[in-house]
C-alpha cells in the first residue's frame, strides 16, 4: 500500500518558522528530496510566521535546501489531488483542522513531543508561566502522560489519512494508527558528509562532548565524579564549529531522552567519536540508535563508575574501539539514499 502521487499532485510540509532543531531540519530535507529525488512539486508551509521579528521565514541553515514556501494557510490548494504532511506537535496537528478535501498526513518525528505539546497547551490554558515546570521531570513519566493523553481518543490525530513514523520506537508506541509508513531519519546536513574523520584521527584528544540541552542532571554528576576528564558542551556553536569540535573529540556522550533517534550522535559518530547514551526512548531500540550495548547504560547512580570506566577505555584503546562504530557510521552514511529508497516506496506516481 503507498501513497498515490498524480501528475498534479502539490505536497506542502507544515513547519515553525524560523526554528531550527533536528526535527524542523529533517522536514526541510524531506522537501529537498521529493522536488530533486522523486520530483513532486513541494513547499514548506510556515504556518506561525511573524514578520514583526522575522523577515524570512527560512532559518539560515536551512537556506541550503532550497525549498519554496508559503506563510498563507490560503494558498494552499486544498484539493484531494494534494497531501499536507505536518509533524506531531500541537502547532502541526492544528493545521489538519483548516482543509476538507487535501489528503493529510502526520509525521512522527517523536513519540514525546506529542506528549509534552498536550502538556504544554493545557499549562498556556491554566495560564502558568512555562518555565515553572522541568520538561524532563514530566519525561520521566510519560506513561503517565500517555494515560492522561489517550492518542486513540484524539479527535486531531483522526482527520489524517495516513501517518509516517521516524523511528522503530513510534512504530511501536503508535502501532493502532494506520495506515503507518516508516520513513526514518539518518540524514545529516551536507557539511558533515563532506568530512573524512579518518584524516583528523592523530588529532584526536582524550575530550568529552556532551549536548548541554539532553540530560544535562545525569551529565553533571558523571562530570562531577571524573573532574579529571575534560568535557566540552556544544552550546551556541556553528555548524563548522560542531565539526571542529567533534574532530578533536574521542567520545560523544548523551543521557537525554532520545525523543528520536536524534542527530548529534550521528554527526558524533560519523566524524569519528566513541557514542555512549543512556537507554531512554529511541536508545533503547538498536534500529534507531544501532551503537553495541556495552556503550549503553541505564542512567543511574550507580551505574556512573561503569560509564565513567568506558570513557576511559575509549580514551585510552581509541584505535580499536572507534571501530565499533563503523556499522553506526555506514548507517549514516548511506541514510540519504535510504531515504529517497523509503520515499519512493510511499509516494509512488500513478496516472489519473
Amino acid at each position: 500500500m503507498s501513497i498515490e502521487v498524480y501528475n498534479d499532485t502539490k505536497i506542502y510540509i507544515a513547519c515553525s518558522a524560523n526554528f531550527a532543531t533536528g526535527g524542523t531540519e529533517l522536514l526541510h530535507q524531506f522537501g529537498y528530496h521529493l522536488i530533486n529525488d522523486l520530483n513532486v512539486p513541494a513547499s514548506m508551509y510556515y504556518y506561525n510566521f511573524d514578520n514583526s521579528k522575522f523577515k524570512n521565514p527560512v532559518h539560515p541553515e536551512y537556506e541550503i535546501y532550497k525549498v519554496p514556501y508559503i506563510t498563507d494557510q490560503q494558498a494552499i490548494e486544498d484539493d484531494r489531488v494534494n497531501i499536507l504532511i505536518v509533524p506531531e506537535i500541537l502547532g502541526g496537528l492544528m493545521q489538519l483542522k483548516k482543509y476538507e478535501k487535501i489528503r493529510k498526513g502526520i509525521w512522527f518525528l517523536s513519540v514525546d513531543n506529542y506528549y509534552l505539546h498536550k502538556l504544554m497547551k493545557e499549562k498556556l490554558l491554566n495560564k502558568k508561566p512555562l518555565f515553572i515546570f522541568s520538561l524532563e521531570k514530566y519525561l520521566n513519566k510519560l506513561d503517565k502522560l500517555a494515560e492522561k493523553y489517550d492518542y486513540k481518543k484524539d479527535d486531531l490525530l483522526k482527520l489524517a489519512d495516513f501517518y509516517m513514523a521516524n523511528s522503530f520506537r513510534v512504530l511501536e508506541w503508535f502501532k493502532e494508527l494506520k495506515p503507518m509508513y516508516h520513513l526514518q531519519d539518518n540524514i545529516l546536513n551536507p557539511l558533515f558528509y563532506s568530512v573524512n574523520f579518518e584524516d583528523f584521527l592523530s588529532q584526536k584528544e582524550d575530550i568529552v562532548v556532551y549536548n548541554p540541552a539532553k540530560g544535562l542532571d545525569f551529565t553533571r554528576k558523571i562530570m562531577s565524579k571524573a573532574k579529571y576528564i575534560k568535557f566540552v558542551p556544544i552550546s551556541n556553536m556553528t555548524r563548522e564549529e560542531v565539526i571542529k569540535t567533534l574532530l578533536r573529540a574521542k567520545v560523544y556522550i548523551d543521557f537525554g531522552h532520545f525523543p528520536g533517534p536524534e542527530r548529534i550522535p550521528k554527526e558524533a559518530a560519523i566524524l569519528g567519536c566513541c557514542v555512549i547514551t543512556g537507554k531512554r526512548g529511541c536508545a533503547a531500540f538498536f534500529e534507531d540508535v544501532p551503537i553495541p550495548d556495552e556503550y549503553k547504560f541505564e542512567d543511574r547512580e550507580e551505574n556512573i563508575p561503569k560509564i565513567i570506566e568506558k570513557i576511559r577505555d575509549c580514551f585510552e584503546n581509541f584505535e580499536e574501539r572507534y571501530k565499533d562504530f563503523e556499522y553506526y557510521r555506514k548507517v549514516v552514511r548511506n541514510g540519504p539514499q535510504k531515504f529517497v529508497e523509503d520515499l519512493r516506496k510511499i509516494f509512488v506516481k500513478v496516472e489519473k
